[in-house]
């Protein structure tokens, strides 16, 4: 007979394992299932400054340390699961992995995260965490004194351009087409600061470099005319994918396949909550993540006790 859990958590990230934390810790038999290596976009982060009481310290440190709290108080976690299917519906919710193994809970908590939409050029996957970014606020004072480029041209490119050049002695945007998509705010903020250069109708075709990134060449579309350019860094906002994609015919999504809760992290079908960087939101870090994780575990026990 199959082991029944209280709680059945999907994804190990921020809000999964914060989510593995509370809820173990009320005593409710716990697992989490995670897809991919334990710790999520954290473990993407060379280093962490903004995580209140912790500071300078490594991504992976930060998702080590969650995973052990987890593991202390007797949550189960196994790692590179893939999922064949999935029923959430009813008071028992089924989960069955491609290797034959069925996992069943009377709750779930999906916490799949997501990713910043990539480029897929060359090199890209090379130099991640050495010198290409996705996220201004993690990793823009690690480029104090250099040049950077910002790939994007809707609000959150233009945003993080001003930003950066908190940090950086120049920015050049490199967008692909002659006009932005960002509100004329953000425009005009941005052509007006001193430190910020602009390479319209282009786009990046590759990452190259030795330890770290050096340069990257740029093509201008409407002319195929090839440039090579010296920089520090690349910081690239060309969207988010949230990893909902198998949840897509089971909870309800938005217009972006975000998983739409309410205020208590609860999707539309009793018993199944969804927390972190997968789910409606304007702002994606560890701290909002470890907020959706704790809510949603709270969320839960309330749940699992009205059930008894």
């Amino acid at each position: 007979m199959d082991e029944v859990f209280d709680v059945m958590i999907l994804g190990a990230g921020a809000a999964g394992l914060t989510a593995g934390i509370y809820s173990s810790r009320a005593k409710l038999n716990t697992i989490i299932l995670n897809e991919g290596v334990i710790g999520g976009q954290m473990i993407l982060t060379d280093e962490i400054a903004n995580y209140p009481g912790v500071g300078l310290t490594k991504g992976y440190v930060v998702a080590n340390t969650m995973k052990k709290q987890a593991k202390d108080f007797g949550c189960k976690i196994k790692p590179n699961v893939k999922i064949e299917s999935l029923q959430l519906e009813g008071p028992l919710k089924t989960v069955e992995l491609k290797d034959g193994r069925r996992f069943q809970a009377k709750s779930v908590i999906l916490a799949p995260g997501g990713k910043p939409r990539s480029l897929n050029i060359t090199g890209e996957e090379d130099f991640k965490g050495k010198g290409v970014s996705y996220c201004a606020t993690c990793d823009g004072d690690f480029f104090t004194g250099k040049e950077l480029i910002v790939v994007g041209g809707g609000n959150s490119a233009l945003e993080e351009a001003v930003a950066l050049t908190k940090y950086a002695t120049k920015v050049t945007v490199v967008h692909q087409f002659d006009h932005f998509q960002a509100f004329e705010l953000a425009v005009q903020e941005a052509e007006n600061n001193p430190k910020i250069e602009f390479i319209m109708e282009s786009e990046l075709r590759g990452f190259y470099g030795s330890r770290n990134l050096e340069k990257v060449t740029v093509e201008h579309l409407p002319t195929g005319k090839m440039s090579e350019i010296g920089v520090d860094g690349v910081f690239i906002f060309v969207g988010y994918q949230p990893n909902t994609e198998p949840f897509k015919s089971i909870v309800e999504l938005n217009g972006r396949n975000e998983i739409i809760v309410d205020a208590d992290m609860k999707t539309n079908i009793p018993g199944v909550h969804a927390a972190g960087d997968c789910i409606v939101k304007k702002y994606r870090q560890v701290t909002t993540a470890v907020a959706d994780g704790t809510i949603a575990a709270l969320s839960v026990a309330e749940y699992l006790q009205g059930r008894k």
